[in-house]
């Protein structure tokens, strides 16, 4: 029992660091990551309902084609998914008001928003995946339907990222006649490119140095 409440907590810290980078990437006004920007631009025609609100729908449609594909494979564990995308949500939600107050005036400044974004992602991913406890929807079903098709998860998860954009792109032409933001804020643009490609890279840079610290902290 104490290995599991150890883990679940490293894990629950990952994803904190995780929605804090989704939170300096709004901040940035550069575009977030693929699969924040849906429910960036709902947030956006919607602003009386949450970022994370609209977080935990897309996530809850992203488990509803896991049952889709895997039906009776679809395990009981595969539910512990549902916590992690309320808590996800909930993080992401207190993250953006405490990112409020973060000054984004000239181009670099955005462009230093949006690069330390990529770092406390990257840390924060590798801590949670570390962790071993907790799942969150986006890149489980991205394995399901790799697995199911005989594709590799890399494939899917690109193709992933684009259908994202895509489909968040389609929201903004609906609600705000362009297909980026409302005009103002910013969804998609280069900063969702540098998230979606530089993150993973610089996971290869931070893995070593967080998994020596989490070691050193008996983690």
């Amino acid at each position: 029992m104490k290995d599991i409440f150890r883990r679940y907590v490293v894990a629950t810290v990952g994803m904190a660091l995780v929605s804090l980078g989704v939170a300096i990437s709004l901040k940035s006004n550069l575009g977030t990551s693929p699969i924040s920007c849906p429910p960036a631009v709902l947030s956006l025609q919607y602003p009386h309902i949450s970022f994370g609100i609209f977080t935990w729908i897309v996530n809850f449609s992203l488990i509803l084609i896991q049952v889709a594909i895997l039906r009776r494979r679809f395990r009981l564990e595969d539910l512990m998914q549902i916590p992690a995308v309320l808590l996800f949500g909930y993080f992401c939600d207190v993250a953006i008001y405490l990112c409020e107050r973060l000054p984004a005036g000239s181009y670099g400044l955005q462009i230093a928003w949006c690069l330390l974004s990529i770092l406390i992602t990257a840390i924060g991913l590798r801590i949670e995946i570390d962790g071993r406890a907790w799942m969150l929807s986006g890149d489980k079903t991205i394995a399901v339907v790799a697995e199911a098709g005989g594709w590799t998860f890399s494939t899917i998860k690109v193709w992933s990222d684009i259908m994202l954009v895509v489909l968040a792109m389609a929201f903004a032409l609906l609600f705000f006649g362009q297909p980026f933001g409302n005009g103002t804020d910013v969804v998609i643009r280069e900063g969702t490119l540098l998230l979606a490609v530089l993150t993973g890279l610089c996971m290869k840079l931070t893995d070593a140095p967080v998994q020596r610290l989490m070691r050193s902290l008996g983690v």
